[in-house]
C-alpha cells in the first residue's frame, strides 16, 4: 500500500509538473517543486496532498527558480548558436570543434541537473546556487555521472531500443516516468548534498 501510494503521488506529480510547464518560462519553477516533492518522497516527509505540496513549492520557489532557468536558457541558447556555428566550419575544423562543443555541453549539463533540487532544498541567492550546482558536478562526481546516466538511459530505451513502442511510452512519460527519474535521481541528489559545506 505504501508503494502505491508513492507511485500515485509520483503521478500526480508528472502530470503536475507536465501542466505547469506548459508556458516555457514557468519549467524552472515546475521542475523544482517537482524536486520538492520527490526529495520529500525519499525521505516519507512527502504532504498527504501530494498536489498541494507541488503547488506551495511552486509558488514558494517560483522567482528564484524562473531567474535561474532564464539564465540557464540563455546559456542553451548560445549552445545553439554555437553548434549551428560549428556545422558550417570546414570538415577538419568541423571535427575538432564539435568535441569541444560535446565536452561543454557535459560541463554544462553535469551542474544543470543540480541547480533545481538545490533550489527545492536550500534558500540559497541565485549566484550561490550557480555556484555550488557546478562545485557539485565535481566534487560529487559518481553521483553526477549516474545523475546524468539515468535519464538518457531511459529516453534510449524508451524511444531508440523499442521503436515499434513508441506510443506506449509516451503515454509512461507522461504520466509517470519523468517523476520517477526525478525520484531515483532524488536519492543520488541527497548523498551529493552531504558533500556541500555548511550552510
Amino acid at each position: 500500500m505504501s508503494a502505491l501510494a508513492k507511485l500515485s503521488d509520483l503521478v500526480f506529480c508528472n502530470i503536475m509538473f507536465l501542466v505547469f510547464s506548459l508556458p516555457v518560462i514557468t519549467f524552472g519553477a515546475s521542475l523544482t517543486a517537482l524536486f520538492d516533492c520527490t526529495l520529500a518522497i525519499t525521505e516519507d516527509k512527502e504532504e498527504q496532498l501530494i498536489f498541494q505540496q507541488f503547488w506551495r513549492a511552486f509558488r514558494k520557489h517560483f522567482k528564484r527558480a524562473t531567474l535561474l532557468w532564464l539564465i540557464c536558457l540563455g546559456v542553451i541558447a548560445l549552445l545553439v548558436l554555437y553548434a549551428v556555428v560549428v556545422d558550417l566550419l570546414p570538415e577538419g575544423l568541423y571535427r575538432m570543434y564539435r568535441v569541444t562543443f560535446f565536452v561543454i555541453l557535459f560541463l554544462f549539463l553535469a551542474g544543470f541537473q543540480y541547480v533545481f533540487p538545490l533550489t527545492a532544498r536550500y534558500e540559497l541567492r541565485v549566484g550561490e546556487t550557480l555556484k555550488r550546482a557546478w562545485t557539485l558536478s565535481v566534487v560529487a562526481l559518481p553521483m553526477t555521472l549516474c545523475g546524468l546516466a539515468l535519464p538518457a538511459v531511459a529516453f534510449y530505451v524508451s524511444f531508440v531500443m523499442n521503436p515499434d513502442s513508441v506510443n506506449v511510452m509516451f503515454f509512461l512519460w507522461a504520466f509517470v516516468a519523468m517523476a520517477i527519474i526525478a525520484y531515483l535521481n532524488s536519492f543520488l541528489y541527497r548523498r551529493a548534498f552531504k558533500k556541500l559545506p555548511p550552510q
